[in-house]
């Protein structure tokens, strides 16, 4: 049996959308925490990677190419994520499809919406920090995000191209924590 984080998904993507929609050309070569990425990086980033797992979901796997970033307008998230939360919905949470980014056998599709959850969460800190904003997600996001963190190997982490950095020793909540176990560190906010 697997827990179905679809609605938690569609809240993290809608608190996705509403940061989004806060960026303006002008904002698009502005620093990320993502090392070596500005937030157009970041953003084409995501879109890719709403089309990639859509593909996956709805084909039951797609080549890595369904992952490349896209360059980011507002209508290439806005049709990004709709197909994404389309597949999604339709999805038996136990079909398993090959996701090329996470592993090359099946895994069910509650897994991806777990793994996308979290990438959704953590990505929208990074687009408000970027924008010189403090996100934090509701406490039941927090929950979903600090346990798929804590299942991520810290071998996974260190890899060329890993999509998160070994974890720190940090944080003053629980979503500081959850940042820090994903190797995020929390600017300090002027006083």
């Amino acid at each position: 049996m697997f827990d179905d984080l679809r609605p938690a998904h569609r809240r993290a993507l809608a608190a996705a959308d509403a940061l989004v929609a806060r960026v303006g050309p002008d904002d698009l070569s502005r620093p990320t925490p993502c090392v070596g990425w500005d937030l157009g990086t970041l953003l084409a980033h995501m879109v890719g990677q709403h089309r990639g797992f859509a593909a996956a979901v709805r084909d039951g796997d797609a080549p890595a190419a369904a992952y490349a970033p896209v360059s980011w307008t507002p209508a290439a998230w806005a049709a990004s994520a709709a197909d994404l939360l389309a597949a999604f919905a339709a999805a038996d949470l136990a079909a398993e499809v090959v996701e090329v980014e996470l592993r090359t056998h099946p895994l069910p599709v509650a897994f991806l919406v777990e793994a996308h959850l979290l990438d959704t969460v953590v990505h929208s800190w990074d687009v408000a920090t970027a924008l010189g904003e403090y996100y934090e997600p509701a406490p039941d996001l927090v929950d979903h995000v600090a346990r798929a963190a804590a299942r991520i190997p810290e071998s996974a982490r260190t890899r060329p191209g890993a999509p998160f950095s070994p974890s720190l020793s940090a944080g003053s909540n629980a979503w500081e924590r959850t940042l820090a176990l994903l190797g995020r560190r929390v600017p300090a906010v002027p006083t």
